[in-house]
């Protein structure tokens, strides 16, 4: 295993390291502010093409689709042009994809446009977690949950941004044109701020010299993969909670009786905590260790929606998605970087299959929920959250004890 020790640093180097996290900070802004302007429109989007609700959602499903099959590109597009290029210029594509969407005359070029940003946003997400841990390696310690508070911060920029052109009627080409150019100037400004020089230069040379075991031993690559895999699985789980509160908090509360303005309050209380779980995330970390903190997270989630569910209350199910949200604030970036750390694969391949295997989640929870709430209730539907966080109750095993642990455990508690 490796450890994460500060590379000393001259008054110099301090600086660059602030305006590197700084302008990475800003990455994860724009990539979370851009799609999360969209979401408010989709109403006046559906009734202006006079989509169906089943029509809409498939149009929908063309940004994860369309995130699964480029996804797996990103870490050689990292290695050959950089995570800083790959990061900051792929946001510009993913702005001209979401502005392309809320153009689209008719179903088809909705859809594709949404493929296209979904194909972007993978390369994108590879690429900005990547550089956030060539920073968080200068620094020494755990601020990748940081990166990714500021993520959920311009998600609820993006999506007030949304209401309110939407409130004010503002046309669709005004609104999300000017949002994509706002937050693409953004992204381009911050890229020069980022770290110069190849993916690897953080690392230790130690690192480098463990790194070709899957070659070399096949006990090991086995052991790598297994790992790897059990990795993506505990991803995916926290992203079917994050989904199962986007997609179905405020149907579900509206059926307990919930009035329009306090249906979607089960959403805002999950990317709420998720936010302030992000904020407390990497203290935790550092003190108690990346797998302590995933399985406390897990019992949060499996506690708080298991009592919601089981006993149906307007409150208590705001409340049991709001501890969802804080439960998995650090599992995905935990995940990402326990992935990015195991030996024997090629620089960025592990970061980009658990990013890869996180968006199955995303892309299968609508409809396993949704073809469970239609042959019983959404209630039932909704009970794969707490069935998730039994998955990683028990998946966390593959995470390191401790921060100081650079690569994944093995399969032993």
């Amino acid at each position: 295993m490796t450890s994460q020790k500060p590379v000393a640093e001259a008054p110099s180097d301090r600086a660059v390291n602030r305006r590197a996290r700084v302008a990475v900070a800003l990455v994860f802004g724009t990539n979370g502010a851009v799609f999360a302007n969209l979401l408010p429109r989709y109403p006046q989007i559906k009734d202006a093409l006079g989509l169906s609700n089943a029509e809409l959602g498939t149009a929908v499903a063309a940004f994860p689709l369309g995130a699964l099959l480029a996804g797996l590109t990103a870490s050689t597009l990292v290695r050959r042009y950089g995570s800083s290029r790959v990061a900051c210029f792929g946001m510009v594509v993913v702005a001209i994809g979401i502005f392309l969407a809320g153009l689209a005359p008719s179903w088809v070029l909705l859809a594709s446009a949404m493929f296209v940003a979904g194909a972007a946003d993978a390369v994108v997400d590879v690429g900005q977690n990547a550089h956030a841990l060539r920073v968080q390696r200068r620094y020494g310690r755990s601020i990748l949950n940081s990166f990714h508070a500021v993520w959920s911060i311009g998600a609820v920029l993006g999506g007030a941004m949304g209401s309110a052109a939407a409130g004010l009627g503002l046309p669709l080409p005004w609104h999300l044109g000017g949002s994509a150019v706002l937050f693409v100037i953004v992204a381009l400004a911050a890229f020069r701020f980022l770290l110069p020089g190849p993916e690897d230069a953080e690392r230790e040379p130690a690192d480098e010299v463990a790194r070709p075991v899957l070659a070399l031993r096949s006990r090991a690559a086995r052991r790598t993969l297994l790992v790897l895999g059990v990795l993506g699985v505990i991803a995916s789980c926290g992203a079917l909670v994050e989904d199962a509160g986007a997609s179905w908090g405020a149907i579900y509360l509206s059926g307990l009786g919930a009035g329009a303005a306090v249906a979607g309050l089960g959403f805002v209380a999950l990317q709420g905590l998720e936010f302030v779980g992000r904020l407390l995330g990497d203290r935790l970390v550092d003190r108690f260790g990346q797998r302590a903190v995933a399985r406390s997270g897990g019992i949060i989630v499996l506690v708080g929606m298991g009592l919601a569910l089981a006993f149906p209350t307007i409150p208590g199910t705001i409340v049991g998605f709001g501890l969802s949200g804080l439960g998995v604030a650090t599992l995905i970036p935990a995940a990402m970087h326990a992935a990015d750390e195991l030996p024997g694969l090629p620089r960025g391949t592990g970061l980009t299959i658990v990013s890869w295997l996180l968006r199955l989640g995303f892309l299968l929870s609508p409809p396993i929920v949704g073809l469970v709430a239609d042959a019983t209730s959404l209630r039932l539907g909704l009970v794969v959250v707490p069935l998730a966080a039994v998955v990683i109750v028990v998946g966390v095993v593959v995470l390191p004890r401790d921060r100081a642990s650079g690569a994944a455990a093995t399969l032993r508690p």
